[in-house]
């Protein structure tokens, strides 16, 4: 068996032009397009770079995409009134934090002062609660592409049990949830479980998202299962020109062998993310425009 691979740039690529489609729709119905303000504080090379790809993907989709950037040493206090502006402007739709945050601000209480009607990313606890008793709200968007992921396998969670590996509030959580709802039988499980291979051995879908390189062996994977990888990891490669790659969370070639989906990384979940992120702003401006 070889595992069919995800083109998460090409399903990323098919969503920004659905997100595209309906952002005109929204112009051509109230003046104006659907908003994404991001903001980034301090001067992270990564953060720099993560901040100009959604702010570049919203523009080519059709949004109105803002690009605050806020020195290092911008206080908590200035932080949460910038948020406070946004959240007050009408045409803003969508508010992304760019994290990691500089450490002499506290990142629970900036997230929980976004409008949770704005809260793109679904980090607030409004969201949070929403989704746990499966109401309407925003979704965190890697939970959310690793669903657009399992439909586009044609992989129907109803009745099959699904194994998270990780129990964050970003990723672990809330893609649990998701499983849930769509009638899975759904397992939470982390690191530190005990006889953790066995019970990866018996899940028809696996999500990983543990933070440690190679962590899931190909000989955990159940034949024919769907495993999404949501780990990023740099690891050293004297083999590589630049010294480093980035790998998984799955030792890839082990699990490919068994499995009957695998998401590769990178250009799996990652783009499929940015895409999501479209999307919830499409969402948040379609749902605060029905008010």
């Amino acid at each position: 068996m070889s595992a069919q691979l995800a083109d998460g740039k090409q399903l990323a690529q098919s969503l920004r032009l659905v997100v595209k489609a309906r952002a005109a729709a929204f112009l051509e119905r109230f003046g104006r397009a659907p908003g994404l303000h991001v903001i980034i504080v301090g001067d992270d090379p990564a953060s720099r770079i993560y901040t100009s790809n959604k702010h570049r993907a919203a523009t080519e989709a059709g949004l109105s995409s803002v690009l605050h950037r806020l020195p290092a040493e911008c206080t908590q206090e200035e932080l949460l009134l910038r948020i406070s502006e946004l959240n007050a402007d009408p045409a803003v739709d969508g508010i992304l934090v760019q994290l990691p945050l500089p450490s002499h601000i506290r990142e629970r209480a900036v997230l929980n002062s976004v409008d949770p009607a704005k809260d793109v990313d679904g980090f607030h606890p409004v969201n949070a609660g929403a989704l746990a008793i499966a109401r309407p709200g925003l979704v965190p968007c890697t939970p959310r592409a690793c669903m657009h992921l399992l439909s586009a396998w044609g992989v129907d969670p109803f009745g099959k049990v699904a194994l998270v590996i990780g129990r964050s509030n970003i990723v672990g959580k809330p893609v649990a949830q998701l499983l849930l709802q769509a009638n899975a039988t759904v397992v939470i499980t982390h690191r530190h479980t005990a006889d953790l291979p066995t019970l990866v051995r018996q899940a028809d879908i696996v999500v990983v998202a543990v933070g440690k390189p190679g962590f899931v062996r190909g000989d955990w994977i159940k034949p024919g299962a769907a495993v999404i990888d949501v780990g990023i990891n740099r690891i050293d490669d004297a083999a590589v020109a630049s010294g480093s790659r980035i790998v998984g969370d799955v030792c890839a070639e082990e699990v490919a062998v068994r499995a009957g989906y695998l998401t590769p990384v990178p250009g799996g979940v990652g783009p499929l993310t940015i895409a999501c992120l479209l999307e919830n702003t499409l969402i948040a401006a379609e749902a605060r425009a029905s008010l």
